[in-house]
């Protein structure tokens, strides 16, 4: 099984799909900035689940923002569970940088 994903920007997400098919199998949605993406929500299929699509939409995405010099913060919990079992990804993760507290 071969997973391709795509960005596609005018819809702010990342798809994948399976096999060269027309399906979409799963999408990891985003806010982009010129510093930062926000992944905030990714979603697979349910007869896709368990195949490796939520890793190559983390992965594609990952590997693009690392390209595109962006930093990233996880909201999504797929994303924060699957770079934190990832260390080569987190130095991706933004750090705030504000020395403001309560």
């Amino acid at each position: 099984m071969s997973v391709e994903v795509n960005d596609v920007p005018e819809a702010k997400r990342y798809e994948a799909r399976v096999d060269g098919g027309p399906k979409v199998a799963g999408v990891a949605e985003y806010i982009r900035t010129s510093e930062l993406v926000a992944f905030v929500h990714t979603e697979v299929g349910a007869e896709y689940e368990g195949r490796g699509v939520g890793s190559a939409l983390a992965r594609t995405a990952l590997d693009e923002a690392r390209a595109a010099n962006l930093r990233v913060l996880a909201t999504c919990p797929f994303f924060a569970g699957w770079i934190a079992r990832h260390p080569e990804f987190q130095d991706l993760l933004y750090q705030s940088r504000s020395k403001v507290s309560d």
